[in-house]
């Protein structure tokens, strides 16, 4: 084992560019996600899915603005404080864990993903954050 990279933080640190608001194939939003972020934008939760999002089959994905990014992105994330399980798991996504190699594809458009990094670091460390995120 690679001592070297251990945590999350050993690989990828947030630069708040906005690559990520881009919205490639969409942001989900969970139930829980349309009540937390209805809450701090004080909006009912029944308006929220027709005003801030596009359904993608069955699934409400936040819509884009006219940039191209994220509703909720402006020079910075609006809703950082209450951003979507999607964005809170970033990059830490359940395809790494099976398929290792896809970090390096992702580090091209994500200035904070750290390039070069061991396939088995890479699998334990998303595994790891995958984890705490959900006992959160």
């Amino acid at each position: 084992m690679d001592c070297k990279f251990q945590t999350g933080d050993d690989i990828f640190e947030c630069t708040q560019c906005g690559e990520c608001c881009r919205g490639f194939g969409g942001t989900y939003v969970t139930p829980e996600d349309i009540k937390r972020i209805s809450r701090f934008i004080k909006c009912d939760p029944d308006t929220f899915v027709p005003r801030f999002c596009d359904m993608s089959g069955s699934r409400p994905v936040l819509t884009l603005n006219k940039k191209g990014k994220c509703v909720f992105f402006d020079e910075l994330c609006t809703i950082h404080e209450v951003k979507p399980y999607m964005c809170r798991a970033w990059p830490f996504i359940q395809t790494l864990v099976d398929h290792p190699e896809n970090w390096e594809a992702m580090a091209g458009s994500c200035p904070g993903m750290k390039k070069g990094i061991p396939a088995e670091a890479i699998q334990r460390i998303a595994a790891l954050e995958i984890k705490k995120l959900q006992s959160s």
